[in-house]
């Protein structure tokens, strides 16, 4: 039978839980004391565990963590009120598996302790790959398989279940929501995931980049114009927030805007009504806003970039997204997606990565995220001739990535002037290689050695680094492909 400990200083709340558990054939043990439960739980092991977000003597957070010391695969369910949604969220980033708020449903308590107890023993049962499976997996890239919650990819990684379950936790709520991550990292993917989770789903979900708008047009089409309203307003528009009403907008890049769209904006979440640009008459909104940035808003706040009183308006719930460097076991999982779509937008039929693909892909930093993923499977697709990807398909900077940390030093460039790159103080490694007196060499040497220098100094950029080193890009690319034809030689 299976055991469930419950922790929850309400003594109604546990019989109550108790009678309805063993109803349904569980076996129920359970203490309004949390630290009576973790001494109970030192001799005993439980199936699962349901705790109480807020006990009078210790936290849930501390009974987890705990906890799972011992026992990393245990289930561990969160109890809790409607209102401290952004706590259970905290909890689960510490590997709670789920929530259930009060008041309690039995057909929801039942749902949730079933998947709780399939995931814990799917985790427990998961078997250790030894290197030779693991090395045959790779190699197979056609079986790579991908999860979909309807159009949305699911990485396996840790991390972005993780921001499953916190998408789960806030998309039923009206809660404005801030989502951080770098540029690439799928933001405005995890802002429809809410919206498409939530109760405005049949309504429109408008995104809108706020870094590409310009400051003298960003009033006009957040919130519209009237005709007439400035030099070039010929027709009356409809603003963005207009568009989404009764939906839900998100303003990715939120920080880029200024000062007095901010002060609009403020208005607009404050009192849920809008002006258009030149209008008399105030429109009323129900839209829930979603905003992202790559940069931390409240330290955008101390910088005087962003207004405080609207950071705290928006700052009911926040997701962070970590970069893709960070959650190595999606990459592989997503470039096998991105193969797939590729395959069909293409029509070919390149099924596979090779090794060497493989380990460059999970050595490689991707500045670019998710984003610049998808574009060098996109080209490598292309210019493959059979039905495997190769290292000759990939970008130079992917290929050359571990002879760029050999020969780059970590710490920044003394000047912004790339030329001293050349420099023998700025170099190394000496151009002339043991054994060799090749002036050609050892020429080519240091131009290699200054065009990796210039294109880690701008993020691999290279329309900037070929202005860095004032020349233009088509020189560069050259170069490029030069060396890539040197070093498959």
């Amino acid at each position: 039978m299976t055991k469930v400990l419950v922790i929850d200083d309400d003594r109604d709340m546990c019989l109550l839980l108790r009678k309805f558990l063993e109803r349904n054939n569980f076996e129920v043990i359970d203490f309004t004391s949390g630290k009576k439960a973790l001494a109970w739980y030192e001799e005993n092991m439980p199936d699962i565990v349901l705790c109480d977000l807020r006990l009078e003597d210790i936290s849930g957070l501390e009974i987890l963590q705990k906890m799972k010391a011992t026992n990393p695969s245990l289930p561990f369910l969160i109890i809790t009120g409607y209102s401290d949604v952004r706590s259970a969220v905290e909890i689960m980033r510490h590997g709670a598996y789920d929530y259930i708020t009060k008041p309690l449903f039995p057909d929801e308590i039942l749902v949730t302790i079933k998947q709780a107890l399939a995931n814990g023993e799917a985790i427990k049962n998961q078997p250790v790959k030894s290197a030779q499976s693991q090395k045959k997996t790779s190699e197979n890239a056609p079986d790579l398989e991908f999860d979909m919650h309807e159009d949305y990819v699911v990485g396996p990684s840790q991390a972005f279940q993780q921001i499953l379950k916190q998408v789960k936790l806030v998309a039923p709520t009206n809660y404005s929501v801030i989502i951080y991550g770098e540029t690439g990292s799928g933001k405005e993917a995890v802002a429809n995931e809410i919206h498409r989770h939530s109760k405005r789903a049949k309504e429109p979900f408008i995104a809108i980049d706020c870094g590409a708008l310009s400051k003298d047009l960003a009033a006009s089409e957040l919130f519209g114009h009237e005709k007439g309203s400035f030099t070039g307003a010929l027709n009356q528009k409809v603003g963005s927030f207009e568009l989404a009403n009764g939906g839900t907008i998100f303003l990715d890049e939120v920080a880029n805007l200024s000062y007095d769209i901010q002060v609009s904006l403020l208005r607009v979440v404050q009192e849920r009504k809008m002006r258009r640009v030149g209008g008399t008459k105030d429109i009323e909104l129900d839209v829930r806003i979603i905003v992202a940035s790559n940069e931390k808003l409240w330290n955008a706040t101390q910088d005087g970039k962003f207004r405080e009183d609207l950071y705290h308006r928006f700052n009911e719930f926040s997701i962070e997204i970590p970069p893709l460097r960070d959650r190595k076991e999606d990459i592989m999982h997503f470039a096998g997606y991105f193969l797939r779509i590729t395959n069909k937008e293409l029509e070919k039929n390149v099924t596979r990565f090779s090794q060497d693909v493989i380990n460059a892909f999970n050595n490689y930093v991707w500045h670019g995220n998710l984003r610049e993923l998808r574009n060098v499977v996109k080209r490598a697709v292309l210019l493959s001739d059979g039905d495997t990807i190769e290292l000759k398909s990939l970008p130079f900077e992917i290929t050359n990535y571990e002879k760029i940390n050999e020969f780059i030093p970590s710490q920044p460039a003394r000047s912004n002037d790339i030329t001293n790159a050349a420099t023998p103080q700025a170099a190394t490694t000496p151009a002339v290689k043991s054994g060799s007196l090749d002036l050609k060499s050892a020429s080519i040497d240091a131009e290699y050695e200054t065009i990796l220098e210039a294109l880690k100094q701008v993020n691999f950029n290279k329309s900037k680094a070929a202005k860095l080193m004032k020349i233009d890009r088509k020189t560069l690319y050259n170069k490029i492909k030069e060396y890539q034809l040197l070093n498959n030689k």
